[in-house]
C-alpha cells in the first residue's frame, strides 16, 4: 500500500464524537511507552503525525487519522500508565472499551507490545478480553532493532507458547521496529487486504 496522504482528522473524549463517516478504523493501542506514535509515524512516513513524547501516557483522547481519504488510522490511549489515579485510569479505561465495542467502523485492533519482555499479564488480559469480545485484532511487535533477529524469534514463540494455553488459533502477528521502517510493508499490506475484502 502505497500512503499518499495522511492528515489528523479529529480527536475525541468519547465514541459518540468520533467521526459521523462510514470508512473503516484501525485502532493502534498497546501499554504506555511501547512506541505507538513513532510506529503510526513510521506506517504513514509522516514523523509529525502522532506526537512521540518522552512522557508515557500522553495520549487521552480517541485520535483519528484519515489516510488517503479511504480509511481511518486511530490512535488510542496507551493502558497501564501507573501514574495516573484511579479514577483517571477508570475513565480512559471506559473510553477505550466504549469506542471498541460501539464503533461500527472499527475493522481491526492492532495491539502493541514490545518485544523485549516477556508476555505482561496487562497485555495478556486486555488481548483476552478482545477475543471474548469478539473483536478481530492483530499482535504488533515493537521495537525489534533492540534485539537480533534470532532473539525476535524466540520472543515471539515464547509469546505463540503463552496464548496456546488459552486460544486455539494464534491471531496475526507482525514484527515491528520503527527505527529500521522493518514491518511496515506487512502492516500495510494487511489493512489493504482487509480493505480490500470489505469493496467485495
Amino acid at each position: 500500500m502505497d500512503i499518499k496522504q495522511a492528515e489528523f482528522s479529529l480527536s475525541a473524549p468519547m465514541v459518540s464524537m468520533c467521526p459521523k463517516d462510514t470508512k473503516p478504523e484501525y485502532a493502534f493501542i498497546g501499554r504506555s511507552n511501547v512506541g505507538k506514535s513513532s510506529l503510526i509515524n513510521m506506517l504513514t512516513n509522516n514523523r509529525k503525525l502522532a506526537k512521540t513524547s518522552a512522557t508515557p501516557g500522553k495520549t487521552l483522547l480517541i485520535n483519528h487519522f484519515i489516510i488517503n481519504k479511504e480509511w481511518y488510522l486511530v490512535d488510542l490511549p496507551g493502558y497501564g500508565y501507573a501514574k495516573r489515579s484511579k479514577k483517571e485510569v477508570d475513565k480512559l479505561d471506559q473510553m477505550i472499551r466504549g469506542y471498541i465495542l460501539q464503533r461500527e467502523q472499527l475493522v481491526n485492533v492492532f495491539v502493541l507490545v514490545d518485544i523485549r519482555l516477556e508476555p505482561q499479564k496487562i497485555d495478556l488480559e486486555f488481548i483476552e478480553w478482545l477475543g471474548v469480545s469478539s473483536v478481530p485484532f492483530a499482535i504488533v511487535f515493537t521495537k525489534a532493532d533492540k534485539l537480533t533477529p534470532n532473539k525476535c524469534r524466540q520472543a515471539m514463540e515464547a509469546y505463540k507458547k503463552k496464548l496456546s494455553e488459552t486460544w486455539e488459533e494464534m491471531p496475526p502477528m507482525f514484527l515491528t521496529s520503527a527505527e529500521k521502517k522493518e514491518g511496515r510493508d506487512d502492516v500495510l499490506g494487511y489493512i489493504e487486504e482487509i480493505n480490500e475484502g470489505l469493496k467485495s
